[in-house]
């Protein structure tokens, strides 16, 4: 990771020993551009086609949340204090994977091996007790939400994911240090570093949007949320409670019918199938309601055109969905930009593995600027209350991380 580091550009992937049956390697990191699409909404799955179709080659990179305004009619005005871009993809000088302890050059010189062992890396100064300031006080999003609840209650849409911001101005992190403390904090299967041009990405995410295996198409949204206890019975008490929660399994199969409703449109027909509903899983936090859809890819359908149909996720939007995009603009005051967005890799004969930006800390370097985002589901059952002190659960591990 510190090695990496030293580039312009790095991607570091970790699926932190999860069995499962999609990861290919334990860890990954990808470092060094040879070459790097970076580009604006308009027509930017388009540009990755093509910037695919020249390399035929590893590219790692991530899609902004904002890219819904090239598939939709839809706008982001909300304040920016970030300045990701809306598209970035590179294929790395270095690729390196590690399964079982063992470390393997797919890309580069076998020699880079050595001089990861050797690499020195100095520790920049680090902020002691970050300020973390809420870009909404609790009355604000209790307004919101019960605004929001309205909303459903006309029967303008059914369920949407609303979020608040958290942020830091005027401070200096190290990236790499910081992303090490949040991946022992709250290690998860799709967490990650993404490093551009001193934009960073520091994610615990436990979510993953879509990946693709041969022709097989995998999808895993998460709704559903319950906090961990330190007394083994109460907290298989609280397990069995979220799997059994109406109120929850509600909002789980609203996202699970979106997602079905996304991936038919690139699926041979008639094979899109739920391979589990309502799994619950455990992570050093929270507990997680996840479901598991899946379909075969249409041979007729690109698999970059795939993604694009199902951008940006279910779990991160509402039903219906553009609506339900609409009225996150509307309600909402800071612009998403990377987050609930994606970060992953496609590999040279076009399977991807793709995760959803959620519990993650996103840092402008040169701005000195760092933010992160929770959010959940609203429903009709929602209770505003409830649903802001669900915020502050998924904000536990970072703000722990910052020292706050």
């Amino acid at each position: 990771m510190h090695w990496a580091n030293q580039f312009e550009v790095c991607c570091f992937l970790d699926s932190n020993n999860y069995k499962d049956a999609y990861s290919a390697y334990d860890f990954i990191i990808a470092a060094d551009a040879h070459h790097e699409l970076k580009c604006a909404v308009g027509d930017a799955f388009d540009q990755l086609k093509s910037f695919y179709a020249t390399h035929k080659q590893w590219v790692f990179g991530f899609f902004s949340y904002d890219l819904k305004n090239e598939i939709e009619d839809l706008h982001s005005n909300n304040s920016d204090h970030l300045n990701f871009p809306d598209l970035y993809f590179f294929v790395p000088k270095y690729l390196i994977a590690f399964k079982n302890g063992k470390a393997e050059v797919l890309i580069g010189p076998e020699s880079i091996l050595a001089q990861i062992d050797s690499f020195q890396h100095q520790t920049e100064i680090q902020s002691k007790n970050i300020t973390i300031t809420q870009r909404l006080s609790k009355n604000q999003y209790i307004q919101k939400v019960e605004a929001l609840r309205d909303h459903i209650i006309r029967g303008d849409i059914y369920e949407v994911n609303f979020c608040q911001e958290f942020f830091a101005e005027n401070i200096k992190i190290d990236p790499v240090q910081t992303f090490e403390v949040l991946n022992q904090v709250s290690p998860t299967p799709f967490a990650g570093y993404f490093k551009v041009q001193g934009k960073y990405i520091l994610s615990a995410t436990p979510e993953r949007f879509l990946c693709k295996r041969g022709s097989k198409l995998t999808s895993q949204p998460i709704k559903g949320t319950a906090k961990r206890s330190s007394d083994l019975a109460e907290d298989e008490a609280i397990k069995l409670q979220l799997r059994n929660d109406i109120k929850e399994q509600a909002e789980n199969v609203m996202i699970v019918d979106l997602v079905r409703h996304d991936l038919t449109k690139s699926a041979v027909k008639g094979s899109v199938t739920v391979d589990e509903l309502f799994g619950i899983y455990s992570f050093p936090q929270v507990h997680q309601m996840i479901s598991t859809i899946c379909c075969e890819l249409n041979p007729s359908i690109h698999f970059i055109d795939a993604i694009k149909n199902a951008f940006p996720m279910g779990s991160m939007t509402g039903a219906p969905k553009v609506k339900a995009m609409k009225l996150i603009e509307d309600y909402e005051v800071t612009k998403r930009g990377i987050y609930s967005g994606s970060f992953g890799c496609i590999s040279p004969d076009g399977d991807f593995d793709f995760n959803v930006v959620i519990r993650s800390i996103l840092y402008n370097a040169e701005a000195g600027y760092l933010s992160f985002q929770v959010g959940g589901a609203i429903t009709y059952q929602s209770n505003a209350v409830s649903e802001y002190e669900e915020c502050l659960l998924k904000a536990s591990a970072i703000l722990k991380v910052l020292g706050s």
